[in-house]
Order: C-alpha cells, then structure tokens, then sequence
C-alpha cells in the first residue's frame, strides 16, 4: 500500500511537470531530479512560506546567501575534514556500495549475496579545484552544509547591522554530499537544498531556546497543512549526535517508506565559533555591554532540507476521491451534461504552497468570442495571482488536470457569460461551482485566497 503510494507519486509528477529525472534523455544520472513548470512553482512557494515565518515576521533574524566554495581551512576547522564520514562496504562480486549502518549482515551482499569488503570511511565532500591546473595545492570542496557561511560571517554582521543576543541568521541554498541515498524518489540527494537558521544566544538560555524553536518548527509545518498524525518529534540519543552536538531533536514525518527526519533542531553549543575563532585568529567572541562581558554564544540550529520538505507535502496532500457520477457542468443557461468520473486525484496542498491559484478555460474552443474573453481574463488575473490558462482538452479532461496539481479554483467562461458577464468559478476541494460578475471575480479571488 505505501510502497503503491510511492509510485504514484512519482508517476503524478512526471506526468504533470512537477519532477523529472535529471539528465533523461542519456539515460538518466543516480539521484539527480530536476523540477519541473508546476515543481518549481511549489518549491519557489515552500521556500518563500520559510523565509516569511522565519526572517520577514521576525525583528530577531536576518537573511544571508553565502557562497557554495569556501575557503579550506573553514572545513579544516569546522571538523568536516576529519568527522564527516560514512563507513562502507564494496560487494566484491556486483561491486555496488553499502553504508554500514544500513547492513543487517555485514559479511554478504544485500543484492547478490557476494563478500562484501571491511568497512572503510569515505568523507562525503565533493572534491573540486580552483583555477585551471589541477593540483593538490588547488583543492577545494563543495559545502555539505549552508551553516558555516554564516558563521565565518559572524564578525561582518555584528560590525554592520549591531544585533543584540538572542539573534540569527538565515539561509536557503544548494548543498552536496557524496554519500549512498537510499533511492527514495527526492528525499536524500547528493545535490539539494537547505533551509537552515543560527540562532546565537546567551549560553545561559540554550536549553530553553533549544526546546522553543523544536515546537516552532513543528507547529509551521502543521500551518502548513501537514496532517498531524503524519508529524511526530524525536530525541536523538547521545550516539546519534554530530561531533559540534550538545542535543539534537528531528521533526519526522511518515513517509509511505517510514517515519524519517524533514528537519533538525540542534544545540550546536559554542563548537563553531571557538573553531573558526581557533583557526582564523580573529575574535569572534560576542560583547554584552550590559553585563561588560565577553563570550561566545551558543547556537540553535533549525535544519530543513527544501527537496524532502516539498516530498512530503505532496505525499500528504495526495488524496484520491470518489465523486459521486450525477456530478453536472453548467454549460449554459438551459443545458447541462454529465462529468463521468468515479475517482479524482486532487492535491489538496495550502493556499501558500499549490503552484497555481487560478486555472481560466473557455468551455468552447470553437467559439471565437468565448476564447478571446478567456484569454482577456486570464491576462488580468495573471498580474494578481499565480494563473494559467488553458484550452487543450474537454472541459472534464481540464478540472482533473488542474485537481492533479492541486489548482485552487477554476474559472470557466461559457456561452452565458456572453450575456450575463458572469463565469463559473469552481472550487478545489468542495467542487462547489458559483457565479460571479467578471468585474467582481478578482475581488471575490483575493477574499477567498486570504
């Protein structure tokens, strides 16, 4: 049953546009996906929902966007050099790689039963060069976090903008990490996205900021529209803990292969600072000019990964609906036919997130006058809303494809609309369809999308 769900999700998106394969059409790349017109709609969207929670209605965090190359010596000092490792193992016979801690027998292949070799550690940084010659000395790596820009930019940030304790940073940006993804669709990549927070406080309150930005975090996914029964906290236990770690608690969400983690929140104690204070030489301490004092602060971090983030609100909005077949569709003031479907696949996703808000068809494709109106009102809905417009099929065929990806309302033009300058606005979730003036439709619009 979850593992059905699965496929149907990622049939869903190829076949509307929202993720494809990367690199298909030479056969494809392991684990790289690229988003499509309706994907990087809802993405774009996820990110702009964070960013306005997290920085826009807040006076305590400011947003940043640091670069992917760093300098070596960030990596060096943040420990990624020597603690950012998996172990695994090479099967001597199909020669595919394991992680170790995914291995319930660690002697045999879990695909052809072959010998599997001793388990070795491989750092999951992407190597890379700087400059045209390829030398050692040229090295460089790809980040496998977005948190240490912000770090290193500490000392820039209170020389310019003077924040007072408690305050943060935040980030949306490409990652890389070279390690084994289960191949579970988008949800672990070697290529993906962050959103993630640094929260700097008085080391004094870092237990209770700890615990407030786990139920913040939380409740937004929950705003969201995420199902609660699909949401659960859980407590990293001490092994579990990154090197920089005082406590650890992930927001998991069920996905059809499990509860696993959409976002950490950790206590990252003073680790960061003292290192890059350690390895740069420079002062990175904070001054409390009311307590005449020097320390370092402590660090809350809220970790999202946009890619897994957008999964799972497809998964969770995913609903399949018997609709009841005397279901009518108001052609014009006299007739009316029947929409003969039994099941609907809707995407119920929040008004924040769906990729389209306003989908405009005109009911006859043959009638000149009736598409020109369409197009007109598509034009000035278009300079309001996220709206598309839309002729390529029967009337029926065009609400089950907006349904499928999760379109709020859509507005249909009629041979009536001629007359009465009115349309017919259909509702997403409820199918409920109503009237309303063509110069009162993007009135009616706005108070239904706040």
């Amino acid at each position: 049953m979850a593992e059905n769900l699965m496929d149907k999700i990622v049939s869903l998106c190829k076949r509307r546009g929202f993720i494809f394969q990367g690199s298909e059409i030479y056969g494809g790349l392991a684990n790289t996906w690229d988003y499509g017109p309706y994907g990087v709609e809802l993405k774009n969207n996820l990110k702009r929902a964070w960013w306005k929670t997290n920085v826009q209605e807040r006076n305590d965090i400011l947003g940043m966007d640091c670069a992917i190359l760093m300098h070596p010596g960030v990596w060096e000092a943040s420990g990624h050099v020597h603690n950012f490792f998996d172990l695994k193992s090479d099967c001597k016979n199909c020669k595919k790689r394991f992680k170790s801690a995914d291995l319930k027998d660690t002697a045999k292949c879990p695909e052809c039963s072959g010998e599997l070799t001793k388990a070795r550690p491989f750092n999951l940084m992407f190597k890379t060069y700087q400059g045209p010659v390829e030398e050692t000395g040229n090295q460089i790596h790809l980040r496998p976090e977005t948190a240490q820009g912000m770090f290193v930019n500490f000392l820039n940030i209170l020389d310019s903008r003077h924040p007072k304790l408690p305050f943060g940073l935040a980030q949306i940006g490409k990652s890389f990490r070279n390690e084994i993804t289960p191949g579970n669709f988008t949800f672990r990549t070697r290529e993906f996205e962050q959103m993630e927070i640094e929260y700097f406080v008085k080391p004094q309150d870092a237990d209770q900021a700890l615990e407030e930005w786990i139920q913040l975090r939380f409740d937004w996914y929950l705003a969201l529209g995420m199902k609660s029964q699909n949401l659960r906290k859980r407590q990293h236990g001490k092994d579990e803990l990154a090197h920089y770690a005082h406590a650890c608690m992930d927001v998991e969400y069920n996905f059809p292969f499990g509860w696993a983690e959409l976002e950490g929140v950790a206590n990252r104690s003073d680790f960061d600072l003292k290192q890059h204070a350690q390895y740069s030489g420079k002062d990175l301490q904070y001054y409390d000019d009311t307590a005449k004092e020097k320390f370092y602060p402590y660090i809350i971090e809220p970790s999202g990964g946009v890619d897994r983030a957008v999964l799972a609100f497809l998964i969770d909005a995913y609903q399949e609906e018997q609709v009841n077949p005397s279901t009518r569709l108001r052609i014009d003031g006299e007739q009316s036919r029947t929409i003969k479907e039994d099941t609907r696949v809707v995407l119920k996703l929040n008004k924040e997130l769906a990729p389209v808000k306003v989908a405009i068809f005109p009911l006859l494709r043959n009638r000149p006058e009736i598409v020109e109106l369409a197009k007109k009102i598509s034009r000035d809905l278009k300079k309001s809303f996220a709206a598309i417009y839309d002729d390529t099929g029967s009337i029926g065929k065009l609400y089950r494809r907006q349904d499928e990806v999760g379109t709020l309302y859509c507005v249909t033009v009629d041979v009536q609309t001629l007359e009465d300058k009115q349309v017919t606005v259909r509702d997403r979730d409820s199918m409920q369809q109503v009237r309303i003036s063509i110069d009162k439709l993007k009135e009616y619009l706005v108070n239904q999308l706040s």
